[in-house]
C-alpha cells in the first residue's frame, strides 16, 4: 500500500501474513530480496521506535540503486512478538511450532525514498510506524 502526505512525503507499506510457515514457504528478509532487485545495502542497523507507552526495536536498511536512495524499516510481527532479527525469528518459529503448535507469522516493511537526508527519511518512517502500529497490532494474531 502506498501512502502520500500533503507535503509529498511517500511511504510504501507492505504487510505479509503467513498462516503457516513450512519449508519453502517462509518469511524472507529484505536483506535477500532487495539486492536481488538491484538495490545495494549501504548500511543497516537496529532502530528504536516509540509507539506510545513502549518502544520496539526494528531493522533499518539504507539502500542505493544508481542515484536513488531508500530507507527501509522492517520487523517480524509473529505470535505476539516484535522480532528484529532474522535469526531470532527462525528460533522463535521452531520453539512456537513445538510448544504452541503455531507457525503463523507476519512481516512488516516500510520504505521511503531519501529526499533531503537519510535522517529525515528515518524520522518519517519512525513517525509513520508509531501512527500505524496500533492498527497493525489489532489485526495481526498474537
Amino acid at each position: 500500500m502506498n501512502y502520500q502526505s500533503p507535503d509529498n512525503d511517500f511511504v510504501q507499506l507492505y504487510i505479509g501474513y503467513y498462516e503457516s510457515q513450512k519449508e519453502g514457504d517462509l518469511i524472507h528478509s529484505p536483506k535477500n530480496c532487495m539486492p536481488g532487485a538491484g538495490w545495494n545495502i549501504v548500511d543497516s542497523g537496529i532502530e528504536k521506535v516509540d509507539i506510545g507507552e513502549k518502544t520496539i526495536k526494528v531493522i533499518r536498511l539504507n539502500l542505493k540503486k544508481g542515484s536513488s536512495e531508500q530507507t527501509v524499516l522492517y520487523w517480524f510481527h509473529s505470535r505476539g512478538r516484535i522480532i528484529s532479527s532474522e535469526y531470532f525469528q527462525k528460533i522463535w518459529l521452531v520453539i512456537d511450532s513445538v510448544t504452541k503448535r503455531r507457525t503463523d507469522g507476519s512481516f512488516v516493511r516500510l520504505i521511503t525514498p531519501v529526499k533531503e537526508s537519510r535522517e529525515k527519511s528515518l524520522e518519517l518512517l519512525k513517525d509513520f510506524t508509531a501512527e500505524i502500529f496500533p492498527y497493525i497490532n489489532e489485526y495481526i494474531p498474537s
